[in-house]
This record gives C-alpha cells, structure tokens and sequence, in this order.
C-alpha cells in the first residue's frame, strides 16, 4: 500500500490514524475467520481470509484492504475484541 495514502487515512467512526495490519494480526484474524467467529459491525459474516488490512490506533477495529483499495466503510469494520489470540500491541 502506498505509503502517503496511507498516512492520511483515518477511521470513518472514530478519526483515528490507520496502519497496515501487521502479519501476526493478520494471522490471528484470518484463523477467527476460518473458523466461523468473525463478524462484521453490520452483523454480517466475513467469510473470505484477509490478504492485507488496515488497524485503528487503539487497535479495536479493523479494515479490509481489496487490491490495494481500503474499504473504509464503518458497517464493514471488524472489532477486534471477537478476536481471541489477537495481538493487542
């Protein structure tokens, strides 16, 4: 992801500054998700593993990247707190 886009991206429900979810979160997100306990703040599933996304400041939220392409709607931003092993630093 390009890095200027990247810094000024902002959450769309709490302004807070974005950064590239790191490997270790990915994988831990990507393992909820494969076993079925990962919904989006819509309630809806996600279903699909993560390639590369994006993590609020305090890391409470989580936002898919699609081909490079952030998807910064809120009612698709994943909580972080139905993530059991995920990294809170």
């Amino acid at each position: 992801m390009d890095r200027k886009l990247l810094d000024i991206l902002a959450c769309p429900a709490t302004r807070q500054p974005l950064a590239l979810l790191e490997a270790r979160g990915l994988e831990a997100l990507n393992a909820a998700i494969a076993a079925g306990g990962v919904v989006r703040e819509d309630g809806s599933p996600q279903a699909e593993p993560l390639r590369e996304a994006l993590v609020t400041r305090d890391r409470r939220r989580v936002y898919r990247v699609d081909d490079g392409i952030p998807v910064l709607l809120a009612e698709e931003a994943i909580a972080t707190a139905q993530v059991a092993d995920f990294p809170r630093e």
